[in-house]
């Protein structure tokens, strides 16, 4: 009956489905572990059964730390370090919430740094951001501008814009 079924299933391709139902014959093939179904004598994979892969042990993420050296501003008396590290605390967002910041994300000062540790992801960039507002809240950003550390790219540094420069060229 299986010979008659192919030839009825060949000639009239718009009977896919009536075909498949009619030559099926489900063999679960002993070398795989999923059934195979033969179609005109060719094997055919029916369906896959996808598991659940193993749950890996979650490995203790780093902590991502960021420091923003304001050397330069607080030797000239330009800002105060402890209003920028209150700003940073009001401002941070964690998980949508500005100002509380729990024990995900710490912020602490030297006296001319201020160092950011995240346990969960921060852009590095989002610091930056922040940093620019606080500028322009005081005022001061005409004068600094944010740049990322040389050597150290988890460090922002803020220097003064080279208004030196500037001059000579307007002079020449």
């Amino acid at each position: 009956s299986s010979s008659s079924s192919s030839s009825s299933s060949s000639s009239n391709p718009g009977r896919v489905f009536a075909a498949v139902a009619v030559l099926l014959c489900f063999r679960p093939h002993p070398a795989l572990s999923f059934p195979l179904a033969i179609i005109r004598n060719r094997p055919f994979i029916m369906a896959v059964t996808v598991g659940k892969k193993p749950a890996k042990v979650a490995a203790k993420k780093k902590a991502q730390v960021f420091t923003i050296d304001c050397a330069k501003p607080v030797e000239d008396k330009i800002m105060e370090i402890a209003s920028f590290e209150k700003f940073l605390t009001d401002k941070i967002k964690v998980d949508g919430k500005a100002g509380v910041l729990g024990d995900v994300v710490k912020v602490a000062r030297d006296k001319t740094k201020v160092t950011v540790t995240s346990e969960s992801h921060m852009s590095k960039r989002y610091l930056k951001y922040l940093t620019k507002k606080y500028l322009k809240k005081h005022n001061v950003r005409d004068w600094l501008r944010v740049i990322a550390h040389n050597k150290d790219r988890a460090t922002y540094e803020l220097r003064y814009f080279n208004i030196a420069d500037n001059e000579a060229e307007d002079e020449e």
